[in-house]
């Protein structure tokens, strides 16, 4: 670390990120009493919601499902609240429990001091010393540009989902949609409101081989499921279930009802994996698509499905049936990934930190190196060793985030209590 910062000694947790994940758990650790810190690099609350979130955006789950910890959303808010409504109830929850990050404050590296049992954390002109370090970046801190062949000579507009705003900006262009998970289906849906030809590839065959039960798997691109069955939350239902049934048992049910709402998507050039919609999240993290209205527009022949791209052109993309296709824009829709392995280390002793990112000893791993999620499995995911903490890594969502808020609160004021008030 570097030795000519100012440091700075906090009693309490350190928090890094002030999305919904880090207020959170900032409002938790008040609730008990428990003095916190939150640095963010942004300058405001929820940047991703704020900043990189398109114009016509709403929850994809049932309000209940995404509530934050202590405090319940307006009871005037429809089912699936607006971009703008989440956005209000955050600030409404920030207000509540004075939360006050420092913004502008990105961390640079942060590592486990084992000679004092302290975390250090670099950011700005600041080193600050703390007990208790958590994680609450998230799985969505920077955008996936993906590796296609000629991306760069495409010379009309091209931006990823993170940069769309809304559909009328692109009133009148044939427009192809790289994705197909939930952001892609309703920016294709939103383009296609607004009088764009699109195109939306979906992939043959996703890149990805799980073992499952001993047995391998390709698993062929992606479940779509409708929002609502019969009139009730798709995911309701889901966690409803479970509760009596096992997993196939529930998807089983889940796809009897979706082919009979949406039909059978493989005609359309949507293929299904082999596993059903809820084992394959649970064994691959994979999330289903809820619809809202884009499959119909895609049986219709609105939204034209293509294949992989093979390669990038200068005027549009040749996909890998060889087919070419030109296009005034292309809009990424692939995803977010977590930087926590850029800046969170690892030291041993006598080791120069330009060496640090090779020096994790597998027995103190916490965050994958590839990937930058917990190695521990949900619902253990939020605890690692030495005071390390990550909410917001579940891959569930709000739900997971609040659930990881509360145990770390719990947890940390337990470990207070007996610290500095015994």
């Amino acid at each position: 670390m570097t030795s000519n910062l100012k440091q700075v000694w906090f009693p309490g947790p350190l928090i890094v990120g002030a999305g919904p994940s880090g207020i959170a758990t900032a409002a938790c650790l008040k609730e008990r009493g428990v003095p916190y810190l939150i640095l963010e690099k942004e300058t405001c609350f929820a940047p991703s919601w704020n900043l990189r979130t398109y114009e016509r955006l709403k929850l994809h789950l049932p309000k209940q499902y995404c509530e934050l910890p202590l405090m319940a959303f307006p009871p005037e808010f429809p089912t699936y609240p607006t971009k703008q409504q989440f956005i209000s109830y955050l600030d409404a929850y920030v207000e509540r429990f004075a939360i006050k990050p420092l913004f502008g404050m990105a961390v640079r590296v942060a590592e486990y001091d084992a000679s004092i049992r302290f975390w250090r954390v670099e950011a700005g002109d600041l080193e600050f010393i703390c007990r208790w370090l958590i994680v609450a970046t998230g799985e969505n801190a920077e955008v996936v540009w993906p590796e296609i062949r000629g991306i760069s000579r495409f010379r009309g507009q091209l931006l990823h989902t993170s940069c769309y705003m809304k559909g009328d900006d692109h009133r009148g262009e044939k427009v192809l949609v790289v994705g197909s998970g939930n952001s892609g289906m309703e920016v294709a849906l939103d383009l296609c409101d607004n009088d764009a030809k699109v195109s939306m590839v979906v992939r043959d065959k996703a890149m990805l081989l799980v073992l499952l039960n001993s047995f391998k798997f390709w698993l062929w691109q992606l479940h779509i499921l409708p929002r609502e069955l019969l009139g009730i939350s798709t995911f309701g239902l889901s966690m409803a279930l479970l509760k009596w049934l096992p997993v196939k048992a529930v998807d089983a049910l889940l796809l009897f009802g979706t082919r009979l709402l949406l039909g059978d998507t493989e005609k359309y050039g949507i293929k299904r994996p082999a596993i059903g919609p809820l084992e394959l999240k649970s064994a691959a993290g994979k999330t289903p698509v809820l619809d809202i209205g884009t499959f119909a527009k895609i049986k219709s022949g609105q939204i034209k499905v293509v294949p992989d791209i093979n390669q990038f052109t200068s005027k549009g993309a040749e996909f890998v049936d060889g087919e070419h296709e030109e296009f005034d824009s292309i809009i990424l829709a692939t995803g977010y990934k977590s930087n926590v392995t850029s800046w969170l280390k690892r030291k041993k002793k006598d080791f120069h930190v330009s060496y640090c990112r090779f020096a994790y000893g597998k027995e103190e791993e916490f965050f994958g190196e590839k990937d930058g999620f917990p190695r521990t499995s949900f619902p253990n995911s939020w605890r690692g060793k030495n005071g390390l903490y990550a909410v917001g890594f579940t891959r569930r969502g709000l739900l997971g985030a609040s659930m990881d808020a509360c145990k770390i609160a719990e947890d940390i004021a337990n470990l207070w209590s007996r610290r500095y008030q015994a």
